[in-house]
């Protein structure tokens, strides 16, 4: 509050203060206040019409031209605009059926991957890979500390053959009996 108490006092004062203005000379801008004579001209300047005056004249043929092709031709030909955008739509439809080969072989290639990639751990449903049981680097390892898995390896594989046999004969039976 004191600042604003500060101003209106200083406000106050230069009003006190204030004397009243004298006549203010008018001041003239016509050549001879400038020591100029009666008989000098400015010097002539060129003035081009500038880019809108020809952006607004070359707009009424471009405007003519577009009214021309867009209509149809005779005898009920269709008009150029009109097979020029019949092209372009032609063009959009093999575009999708190139897209929709290009997404269907990407598709069956990623299928493939994944069934080759997955083929070998398919054979060991228990245990898809013996590194489950010693997660972690294989460097570094304190003698006597890595274990091995030889007999846990042969016994999955065991158990899963003997699987694999009872689902073939399983099949054979079922094969028989449909026969």
């Amino acid at each position: 509050m004191s600042a604003l108490g500060q101003r209106a006092a200083c406000a106050v004062r230069q009003a006190r203060q204030a004397r009243p203005t004298g006549v203010r000379n008018t001041r003239t801008y016509a050549s001879e206040s400038h020591g100029h004579g009666h008989g000098h001209h400015a010097p002539p300047v060129e003035e081009s019409l500038g880019s809108a005056f020809y952006i607004a004249i070359g707009a009424i043929p471009a405007s003519m031209f577009v009214y021309s092709i867009s209509r149809p031709g005779k005898d009920g030909q269709p008009s150029a605009v009109a097979t020029w955008l019949e092209k372009i739509s032609d063009n959009k439809e093999k575009w999708e059926t190139r897209a929709h080969l290009t997404t269907s072989a990407i598709q069956e290639a990623a299928r493939d991957k994944h069934l080759f990639y997955n083929i070998e751990r398919n054979r060991h449903i228990e245990l898809n890979y013996p590194e489950v049981f010693q997660h972690g680097s294989p460097f570094n390892v304190p003698a006597g500390h890595s274990v091995n898995l030889d007999k846990v390896v042969s016994h999955y594989r065991k158990q899963h053959l003997d699987e694999e046999a009872r689902k073939a004969k399983k099949l054979e039976a079922a094969a028989a009996v449909a026969e």
